[in-house]
Formats: structure tokens, C-alpha cells, sequence
């Protein structure tokens, strides 16, 4: 076996239920592979150029039955009658009396875009408030939506789409989808815009999406080759400043946006603990370190069997009972010795030809980052 490769051992009995994680050849380093170069109009924003969140509250009427109880659903039945007296209609007298399923309380979201002007319309969802089974062939009335400040920015209105199906039987149903929440497709009109003037700032600032040092550099060093020299700084890992004092500024961001960086990122291994998802960045690198997993399987299986008494006989049927119990300790698996540190395609290679499960990986990674032989932060979520 070459020296680059992992040397293996017969596990001793006291650790036989360790599983090695790395027994394949390792024949010479793998080169690495430089990331690809992307723009940097995808990973990064300009300061003030953003979306505004708009939330508020209606009524979807015209629902089949399907919408809420006005005797268990106050704020629904209160909302109904204020509508209606609005309307020139008074029910006061009569409200503990209501008593339809075709309303149904609702959230109204949006995000107002930057510079979006009055006219203009945006797309809107509607969530249920209160104990609706589904808005489908539901109408939202007329819904004003308030920004952070309680100013009304737009007014939303239309039929609304849940794009859920569903049909029940008497022993089955099936459904597809989440009939309580439902879209409509520029269902809002922009009443208010936000005010933001870009022309005439004497600096700008492009935030990084994933702040990072080295990425914050070679940014302002590629605007600066391209552009011009003293015009982008990195001041931190996440904002570089550019002095647009003098310039078109919408022509400058233009060109600035369609330049082609490589990002750099930190060596990180995320962990979804919940779902056993994990992530593993490019530069992960495991040091010297030999590591084996495993666990002992103890099957304990019943399979009864009945014993009958001879023709004519006095005896009587008796269930005999039959155990089976195997044992599995993992004798015959190997410890897995690391010589030298890996590239994440030696990793994760090493690991699909074992078939190591997400759950067992997990155990893994963390028992390599204590050892200290994990040369990536290690994020558990």
C-alpha cells in the first residue's frame, strides 16, 4: 500500500464496535480546485437600495363554508360589522346573531421594492387569522398596508390563489399543498414610495452578503483596477466604500456590478442537528488523526411456535416460546488511520465509500473537532 494511503490494524476486543471512516487508498494529493468567479452584483448590496416590509389586516369573503366561526373567531365578527356599518349597513343589534362561514380573518405581507413609485403594483400573500379550513375562491376586500412607521404605503385587493388541492372521501382524504395560505399576483398598488435619492452621494457603501475580509479586499482591488485607483476601500469584512464624488453614479454601479471576484470563505462545517443535514465548506482539512465509529447490535428476534397434543389424547395446545439472539460487535472492522491532512474531496469520498450515515457523521465531526484535528469552525444548529 503506498505511504500516502491509510495504514489499517485489527481492532482490538475493548474497541471492537468501531467502524473506520477512512479505508480507502489515498494515491497522491488532489489538486485543488479554485472556486469559481461570479460577480459582484450577486454578492453584494448597496447601502439604501433595499425592500421595505408592509404588513396588514382584512377580510377574504365569498369562501364555500369554508372560513371562520364567527362564535369562536371574535376579532372576525367584530371586523364584519364594522365593515358593514361602513357600509350603510348596521348589524350592532344583531351581531350575537351572525353566524356565516364565507369570511375569514387574514394577514395581508409585501415588500415594497426600492424606488417603487406610486401606481406601480407588487405582489402580496394572505395568511389565515383565525379557524378558516382554506381561502380557495376567496376575494380579499380592499386592505390598506402599513410600513414600520404606521404610514399606509399601499392597498391591496383581489381574488386570491392558495394553489392548494384536496379531496376527502368517507375513509381517505388527501391534500396537497396549504389551502389556509394563499398569494395574489400584483394584488397590491403602491400608494406612498419611500423617498432615496442615489444621484448626488459623494460615497457609497457595497455590503457583502457573507462578510469576509479577504473577499471585502479583492473587491475594492477590482473595482479600483477597473474603474480607477483610490476609488473602493475595504473597511471592514463586510463594507467596501466607494468615493462617487463627481461621477454617474447609476453608470458607475452598472459597471461596478458586472466585475468578476473570487470569493473567499472561512473553512466551516455546519451541522442541522434536527434534520442531519451538514455542510461542509471547501477548505475543511483534517489533520494526522486516526478515527474509527461504530456501536454494538444486539438482535433479540421471537418466533413462537405451537405444540399439539396426539390424536386422542388427553394433552391440550401450549405455545412454546423460540428466542433467537445475535450479536454484532463489529470484530472484524478496521481503525482507520489519517496520516496527513485531507482536502474535502479525500473527505468526503472517503466517507461514500463507507456509506456513513448523516447521524453517524455528525458523532464524527464533533469527536474530530475536540480531538483538535478538525482545522474548520464547527457551527451546531
Amino acid at each position: 500500500m503506498p505511504e500516502s494511503g491509510f495504514r489499517s490494524a485489527k481492532v482490538v476486543p475493548a474497541i471492537a464496535f468501531l467502524l473506520a471512516l477512512f479505508p480507502a487508498v489515498l494515491a497522491g494529493s488532489v489538486p485543488a480546485i479554485a472556486a469559481p468567479e461570479v460577480r459582484i452584483k450577486d454578492i453584494a448590496d448597496v447601502e439604501g437600495i433595499r425592500d421595505n416590509q408592509l404588513v396588514g389586516y382584512g377580510l377574504v369573503v365569498g369562501l364555500p363554508g369554508t372560513g371562520d366561526k364567527l362564535r369562536s373567531a371574535i376579532f372576525t365578527r367584530q371586523s364584519l360589522v364594522g365593515m358593514l356599518e361602513r357600509l350603510g349597513v348596521n348589524t350592532r343589534d344583531q351581531e350575537s346573531k351572525l353566524d356565516t362561514r364565507n369570511v375569514a380573518a387574514v394577514m395581508v405581507t409585501a415588500n415594497l421594492p426600492a424606488f417603487a413609485r406610486p401606481g406601480s403594483r407588487v405582489d402580496i400573500a394572505v395568511s389565515s387569522l383565525g379557524d378558516a379550513s382554506n381561502l380557495t375562491g376567496g376575494t380579499l376586500l380592499v386592505t390598506p398596508l402599513l410600513g414600520a412607521d404606521g404610514e399606509v404605503y399601499a392597498v391591496a385587493q383581489g381574488a386570491v390563489a392558495t394553489g392548494a388541492i384536496g379531496a376527502r372521501g368517507q375513509g381517505a382524504s388527501v391534500q396537497r399543498g396549504v389551502p389556509t395560505s394563499a398569494r395574489i399576483s400584483s394584488g397590491a398598488v403602491v400608494e406612498r414610495e419611500l423617498p432615496f435619492e442615489l444621484g448626488g452621494r459623494d460615497r457609497l457603501r457595497l455590503s457583502l452578503r457573507n462578510p469576509d475580509l479577504t473577499t471585502a479586499q479583492r473587491m475594492a482591488g477590482a473595482i479600483n483596477r477597473a474603474v480607477g485607483t483610490g476609488l473602493a476601500t475595504a473597511t471592514d469584512p463586510r463594507t467596501v466604500v466607494l468615493v462617487t464624488a463627481g461621477r454617474d453614479i447609476a453608470r458607475l454601479l452598472t459597471d461596478i456590478e458586472q466585475l468578476r471576484i473570487e470569493p473567499d470563505q472561512s473553512a466551516r462545517v455546519i451541522i442541522e442537528e434536527a434534520s442531519g443535514t451538514i455542510v461542509m465548506g471547501r477548505d475543511v482539512r483534517v489533520s494526522t488523526v486516526a478515527i474509527a465509529q461504530g456501536n454494538l447490535t444486539i438482535r433479540v428476534t421471537e418466533t413462537p411456535q405451537v405444540s399439539q397434543p396426539g390424536p386422542l389424547s388427553n394433552g391440550e395446545t401450549v405455545v412454546v416460546p423460540r428466542t433467537g439472539i445475535q450479536v454484532d460487535d463489529g470484530r472484524e472492522r478496521r481503525l482507520g488511520i489519517l496520516p496527513r491532512s485531507v482536502t474535502l474531496d479525500e473527505l468526503v469520498r472517503g466517507l461514500n465509500s463507507l456509506g456513513v450515515g448523516p447521524r453517524d457523521l455528525i458523532t464524527i465531526l464533533q469527536a474530530i473537532k475536540a480531538a483538535g484535528a478538525l482545522q474548520a469552525e464547527l457551527e451546531v444548529r
